[in-house]
């Protein structure tokens, strides 16, 4: 092989070797996070929409775009955000997204940081606060599994019937080992439990929707959570979306004084926080 030939292989590899780096360099380029982009956040309507609400304000101030969408459901915006619809979403606690993610291990999502407590409630338009619900009583409680098992841990939790483990998240009707008063526990959708208060004797209803349905938790709940409870709500987001800079950014608005004191005074007695100030 004389010298002409071994300069133009030299070449034609360097060439080679040149647009290879070249089109890496495009595809880094073409993920390369914009950080001036709007981003969806999905949310419930009631606190969570409002809260979220307070923090676009926040955030603009920042030069954070937010959009917000509203679901009426507790399992749209998961999905939404598994397809790449969403940015994130904050409506759920962390029970709820593992057993998500337990019936659809394909969605690639994570906790991010936690938000705010809104604690679960037992409500009645045939009781009154401080009085027993009566023996035969039918007790309306949400359908999907982490909010049915928080049901029943907080009818547990007031010693009206006893189940295997009273911390087990993923109790269920059939872990109940004990009904004393004989109570009918019946399964509906968290979203319509507010509406069939007329049917039942009493129901375990989430705050968000026990707000939205003109209910105040901190004066018409029988039962409710405490404040150590561990369904603590959560910001999710896709794994990859951990590396944008605007989740920590998005973090510490969430987190900031200005939005803690419009949640307790916006909500007083109803949501408490979700961290430590």
């Amino acid at each position: 092989m004389n010298k002409f030939v071994k300069a133009l292989i030299t070449t034609v590899l360097c060439v080679t070797t040149l647009v290879a780096a070249g089109c890496g360099e495009t595809k880094n380029a073409e993920k390369k996070i914009d950080t001036s982009a709007t981003i969806k956040i999905g949310v419930t309507p009631g606190p969570h929409a409002e809260i979220m609400e307070n923090v676009k304000k926040l955030a603009a101030k920042q030069g954070l775009k937010i959009e917000l969408m509203e679901f009426s459901d507790y399992v749209t915006p998961n999905t939404a955000l598994a397809q790449g619809e969403l940015w994130g979403n904050c409506f759920q606690h962390k029970p709820f997204l593992d057993a998500t993610l337990k019936k659809e291990p394909k969605f690639d999502l994570v906790s991010a940081f936690p938000t705010a407590l809104f604690p679960i409630g037992i409500y009645s338009k045939k009781i009154k606060p401080g009085e027993k619900i009566p023996d035969g009583a039918t007790i309306a409680i949400p359908n999907d599994p982490s909010n049915g098992s928080r049901a029943i841990l907080l009818l547990a939790n007031a010693g009206l019937i006893t189940v295997k483990n009273i911390k087990d998240i993923d109790t269920s009707l059939n872990d109940i080992t004990s009904n004393p008063h004989n109570y009918k526990i019946v399964e509906l959708e968290a979203a319509a439990i507010p509406r069939s208060l007329d049917d039942v004797t009493c129901a375990a209803i989430n705050t968000n929707y026990a707000l939205s349905a003109h209910l105040n938790p901190a004066k018409d709940a029988i039962l409710r959570e405490t404040a150590d409870s561990f369904y603590v709500n959560v910001f999710v987001v896709r794994k990859a979306t951990l590396k944008d800079p605007r989740l920590e950014q998005l973090r510490k608005i969430y987190q900031s004084k200005e939005n803690a004191k419009f949640i307790l005074t916006h909500f007083p007695g109803s949501v408490s926080l979700g961290w430590k100030e």
